[in-house]
């Protein structure tokens, strides 16, 4: 190639930054399952993808503190069972990097407290917890964020119920930037097409849960296949018979989803096939169907949380790229805000 050829090459394009986190607290749901983590195995293919187990946001609850090591442990077995891979994304647990706890303070002193005052999650989580209504259930926000901008993120992938704290991120995020010049990424929310929101199969109109008092409510990603196809079978829909996707069929709408964003049929195709069918035949079909594309993770993660040497070296990997990577915003923040130096 000669001089002038080299100097007209296009140089590659940026691959955009995502990052996400999941809190490890007990069992990974369907919903956790298709409405982030599916997702989280192919933005890893596109994207420079960031990926934390985020233990620090757990104990703004009441924790037993062996179950938490467990949990998280086998939260982050659970991610490599689901296809998350340690070589083509940087995985890790929160606690293990500082920078997360070191960035929260200092922006929570850029945070105003009628923002933190109303956020809905605060007062939905004060209103469950009456009893332990402490400060970081208030803050956590601000560790979200410090969470996102440390990394300078440019997508979140995020549902519904935490676009508001994501718009808290991007608003302390630009107060930084307009007092010292910038210095944080604006994040944008990722919000994928299918699967965002998966609903409860006992009461459609509510997000689909693992602390619901009903076990039939909600499927655990290692629930055996024969629980999950009773599961599905006992799923409320209505009083129709018709399995179409529209307004006021909250139960079949969410049925459907699922089928959908596990098959990649559409609405439309899925409709056609059960035509005459019945609800009885589709919600075998959508059991039957999510037991055997969830087959495989359950024996990933035998085999995962049984490598106790091998997570640690994986999770200690990750630990050490994602302290390399916020090191570096922070310590432009610690200057920007006027801290001394000790090196």
């Amino acid at each position: 190639m000669t001089t002038a050829e080299n100097n007209t090459a296009v140089a590659p394009e940026r691959k955009k930054v995502i990052f996400s986190g999941i809190q490890p607290t007990g069992v990974m749901t369907l919903g956790n399952y298709l409405g982030a983590i599916k997702n989280w195995v192919t933005l890893q293919e596109e994207y420079n993808c960031i990926y934390s187990i985020v233990n620090m946001h757990a104990i703004t609850v009441r924790q037993d503190p062996a179950a938490l090591r467990k949990n998280t442990m086998e939260a982050f077995a659970l991610l490599l069972a689901c296809g998350v891979d340690p070589e083509k994304c940087i995985c890790f647990i929160q606690s293990h990097v500082r920078t997360h706890a070191e960035l929260t303070w200092v922006l929570s002193c850029f945070t105003q407290f009628g923002e933190l005052s109303r956020m809905t999650q605060f007062k939905d989580k004060s209103a469950k917890h009456p009893d332990n209504i402490n400060v970081g259930l208030f803050t956590y926000p601000v560790l979200m964020a410090a969470d996102i901008l440390l990394y300078q993120a440019d997508l979140v992938p995020v549902g519904a119920d935490q676009k508001q704290h994501l718009e808290l991120s991007r608003d302390i995020a630009g107060r930084f930037n307009s007092l010292f010049s910038n210095t944080f990424k604006m994040p944008d929310p990722y919000i994928p097409k299918l699967g965002a929101r998966i609903m409860s199969l006992q009461e459609p109109d509510k997000k689909m849960s693992k602390s619901d008092e009903n076990v039939n409510a909600f499927i655990s990603i290692l629930d055996k296949p024969e629980t999950i196809v009773k599961k599905f079978k006992r799923a409320v829909t209505d009083s129709e018979t018709e399995v179409v996707f529209r307004e006021g069929k909250d139960g079949i709408n969410n049925l459907m989803t699922i089928y959908s964003t596990i098959t990649g049929d559409s609405y439309e195709k899925i409709a056609n096939d059960f035509a005459g069918k019945g609800y009885g035949d589709f919600k075998t079909a959508v059991g039957e169907v999510v037991a055997e594309h969830l087959r495989p993770v359950r024996e990933n993660f035998d085999r995962y949380v049984n490598d106790k040497a091998y997570l640690k070296e994986c999770y200690q990997k990750g630990a050490e790229r994602a302290l390399m990577i916020s090191s570096r915003t922070l310590e432009k923040v610690y200057k920007k805000v006027g801290f001394l130096p000790n090196k």
